[in-house]
């Protein structure tokens, strides 16, 4: 596959990959929670990363087979003239790209500026006193800045600035010990991973439901991990209801306020807590599920970022490439649009080159597995050196595509290529080819002797036209029909070039 492929394909094993992921998160998260514990439950938020880590394992290698050799028999037809259809070429992978691109850039840039406005109201900020913690305590200037945990590289703790005030001191432990959980459980960097994840899948309709859903689980999961080491369960209520519910968005950090579903943290309190018995139980479930969910995400993306045991090439004899080419643009901006077939052979490993119009193409055939080739294409001008390369990959038989610019021209290039077993194209021309002529010519048109030859061979002429009315001399004697009308079109300042039975001539390079 050339690079377009590769990105093509990852980018659908993490979409399709995150999008189960997370079906199956917001099945079990509920489930979990009521049989195990909040904290089990908020485990399952690792399914989605596993998942798209899993469909992006490498499976077993492709094999290569040798370096670029010799060339190999090439046949080559195409249209008579540059055609008068105007074409407008849309590289459609390339816009969406850019659209993805942008989206990509707004959601960091949003989370930024609003991780930016909530430190910004931590100006004047000053440490809070008689408190040891490992973290830093800091009491904000607004009573609206915290509680919450800032930040993942260097946290910091903030309560606001009415905090011995607004709680009392079973309170104010409760919440400092709260705030200490997140920053002991790591959930800013939770937090962090999950706003660049969403901010990459912007465009998927679960990506910003999954991101609120895994703070409220996250807050969940630390409200039940301050209970079962503090209790104190009427306390934590009142200091949840003295939190004021219109804080601040951020992004990058823990906020303890009731933008969090109040009900439902109200109500996980009034049940009891699991057993130690239950939450290893939820442990081993968890990580069970995401191993097997990992297993199989990794076995289904098998046939689609790998192949199968290749076979030998020394078991193939050679490949035949049906390449239609299609230039768009002839360098000076007209826009007009040409067509080219070619029929390319050659032995696996090998390099076939065919050069017409100024236009030089490479192409190299490999076996990678049962049925399946993998195809590598170099276009460029015939006067340049840097070439634009794919890697195709697919079935024989079946057409695979590429396009591109040709570096140093304002010509942009369309391949569809059909691989195919042996070398039919070449098994043709040979059988019409070398059928013996003998013929006796003196003072006859080129064109006339070229017809001739055509009609005893079986041959069919693609452009007669360019022949002129020269006469010409020459003599046959069993010679082989396609050596036949090669010797005549040079006389006449062109050459043949055949594909299977028919001939087409151009001016010779």
């Amino acid at each position: 596959m050339n690079a377009e492929t590769d990105w093509s394909t990852c980018g659908w094993l993490l979409l399709v990959a995150c999008t189960v992921a997370l079906a199956c998160v917001a099945l079990l998260r509920r489930p979990c929670r009521r049989w195990f514990g909040a904290e089990s439950a908020f485990l399952l938020w690792g399914l989605p990363p596993l998942a798209m880590l899993g469909s992006q394992l490498p499976h077993a290698p492709v094999a290569s087979s040798g370096a670029w050799a010799d060339t190999a028999w090439v046949a080559v037809s195409g249209s008579a003239a540059w055609s008068g259809v105007r074409t407008v070429s849309v590289d459609w992978a390339g816009a969406l790209t850019w659209i993805w691109v942008s989206g990509l850039v707004a959601g960091l840039m949003r989370a930024a500026l609003a991780q930016a406005r909530y430190c910004h109201r931590l100006r004047g900020a000053v440490p809070l006193a008689g408190v040891s913690l490992p973290w830093p305590v800091l009491r904000a200037t607004t009573v609206d800045a915290g509680p919450a945990l800032v930040g993942a590289w260097r946290p910091r703790i903030v309560v606001p600035a009415d905090f011995e005030t607004r709680y009392a001191g079973t309170e104010q432990s409760l919440v400092l010990a709260h705030e200490a959980m997140h920053a002991r459980r790591r959930d800013g960097w939770c937090n962090l991973l999950a706003q660049l994840l969403a901010s990459v899948l912007w465009f998927h309709p679960l990506a910003w439901w999954a991101l609120a859903a895994l703070r409220q689980d996250q807050e969940l999961a630390c409200d039940a991990a301050v209970l079962r080491e503090r209790g104190c369960r009427r306390s934590y209520a009142q200091a949840m209801l003295k939190t004021p519910g219109a804080a601040r968005a951020l992004p990058f950090g823990c906020s303890w306020s009731s933008r969090h579903p109040l009900t439902e943290r109200i109500a996980m309190l009034k049940m009891p807590t699991p057993g130690s018995a239950r939450r290893r139980m939820g442990f081993i479930a968890t990580a069970a599920i995401a191993v097997v969910f990992t297993g199989a995400v990794y076995a289904t993306s098998a046939p689609m970022n790998t192949t199968a045991t290749p076979r030998k090439d020394s078991d193939v004899g050679q490949y035949q490439l049906d390449i239609q080419l299609i230039l768009s643009g002839d360098g000076t901006g007209a826009g007009h649009a040409r067509s080219l077939d070619l029929a390319v052979c050659g032995a696996p490993g090998e390099t076939s080159t065919v050069t017409t119009r100024g236009i030089e193409l490479d192409a190299i055939t490999r076996t990678v597995g049962d049925r399946r080739v993998s195809v590598d294409l170099a276009v460029r001008d015939q006067a340049g050196t840097r070439p634009a390369k794919s890697r195709l990959q697919g079935a024989l038989d079946e057409p695979l595509r590429a396009s591109g610019t040709i570096p140093g021209r304002d010509v942009q290039y369309t391949l569809r290529v059909t691989p195919r077993l042996g070398c039919p194209a070449s098994a043709t021309a040979a059988a019409v080819g070398e059928r013996a002529i003998t013929m006796k010519v003196r003072g006859t048109a080129a064109r006339e002797v070229a017809e001739a030859i055509a009609a005893q061979a079986g041959l069919v002429l693609v452009n007669p036209e360019v022949f002129d009315e020269r006469a010409i001399a020459l003599d046959f004697q069993e010679v082989p029909a396609a050596a036949a009308l090669q010797m005549v079109a040079r006389t006449d300042g062109v050459r043949a070039v055949f594909d299977g039975a028919r001939a087409r001539f151009e001016p010779l390079p």
